[in-house]
């Protein structure tokens, strides 16, 4: 067993006189079995000697035991290990953390989130931003939520965030490029396959940052992190190609089947989750895949209603379908499902 040094130990005189050299005198006690009975102080045997702070005890082979003191020693007595120019007092002044110590810390901590934590994120984000919704890409979500609980524990949760949305964000920017050049007849499908991506990229992102969004995002942002990551998408593509875009939809509504009904219902659908007001430029197109778009039906204008009907049935029959009047309960059903209640 290694031998443990106390150095300047003042031994005070106690109630029984018993007392080791002049008050203030230093002590130089080692822990073991390698120092003979002699270099103890003398004692009375099998007593306990309080010494300020510490309590001497005998120990077995001619060694001796030091223990931290109980609160029964008279508060008069004052340790000098609490006296300001103590070498205990020295001691904690030098462990204490100064504002340079602090600075290079976190200096440290930033350092290694740089070299560390975000290179292994960023591969991780980079993989399941660009798979295909039908591709199985095998990343270790155990490994980066773990990345992702240090930094919010090491506070860079701000770092983290920025650093996250650039990285989408840059995505983004390369993903309206590409649209950009692409074809005119071929820009509904190529925004549905991006934006259907993007869907299903954020559905593996979001559920592996849920301890980085509960404690930090909604927390001290009050935002959710998926809304800020469609809202990307929106700022930096839909918004970009909705003005060629809108004029796509709007032909292809006119003439059924020239591009596919699920392809439709699906780039409708997803302007209308990006920004619900998109709605107000085309409300029958909105209409034909959305419930409720319209306002509800009011009396006034059910001759109105009739009217339009017909005009309808009229289309319909000079372009091949079969003209047929419906009864009123079909009307009236047929009406109540479009407007709503």
């Amino acid at each position: 067993m290694e031998a443990m040094e106390f150095d300047s130990l003042d031994v005070k005189d106690d109630h029984n006189h018993n007392y080791c050299g002049s008050s203030g005198a230093k002590v130089r006690r080692f822990l073991g079995g390698r120092l003979s009975g002699s270099e103890v102080c003398p004692t009375t045997q099998d007593r306990e000697r309080t010494t300020g702070r510490w309590k001497v005890r005998p120990g077995t082979a001619g060694g001796s035991r030091l223990m931290e003191s109980d609160t029964d020693s008279e508060s008069s007595e004052v340790s000098d290990a609490d006296s300001p120019g103590s070498p205990a007092a020295n001691a904690e002044r030098k462990v204490s953390p100064d504002p340079t110590s602090k600075f290079l810390l976190n200096a440290m901590a930033v350092e290694d989130y740089r070299k560390n934590h975000w290179p292994n994120l960023e591969k991780a984000i980079d993989r399941l931003l660009i798979q295909n919704p039908t591709d199985h890409v095998s990343v270790s979500y155990a490994q980066i939520y773990g990345y992702i609980y240090k930094c919010v524990c090491q506070q860079h949760s701000e770092l983290l965030y920025s650093d996250l949305t650039s990285k989408i964000t840059t995505h983004l920017q390369q993903v309206s490029s590409q649209l950009q050049a692409s074809p005119a007849e071929n820009l509904i499908e190529n925004f549905n396959l991006a934006l259907t991506q993007y869907t299903a990229s954020l559905q593996c992102i979001v559920p592996v940052f849920i301890y980085f969004n509960k404690f930090y995002i909604e927390s001290k942002l009050n935002r959710d992190l998926k809304e800020d990551l469609m809202k990307l998408f929106a700022d930096h593509v839909a918004e970009k190609h909705l003005s060629a875009l809108m004029p796509l939809l709007l032909k292809a509504h006119s003439k059924p089947f020239q591009v596919q009904p699920s392809t439709m219902a699906s780039v409708v659908k997803g302007l209308y989750s990006l920004q619900p007001e998109w709605a107000h430029l085309a409300p029958a197109l909105f209409s034909a895949f959305i419930p409720q778009i319209h306002p509800p039906a009011v009396e006034s204008q059910l001759p109105d209603y009739a009217a339009h009907d017909q005009k309808l049935q009229m289309e319909l029959s000079m372009n091949g379908f079969p003209r047929s009047v419906p009864g009123p309960a079909q009307f009236i059903l047929a009406r109540a499902g479009r407007s709503g209640p």
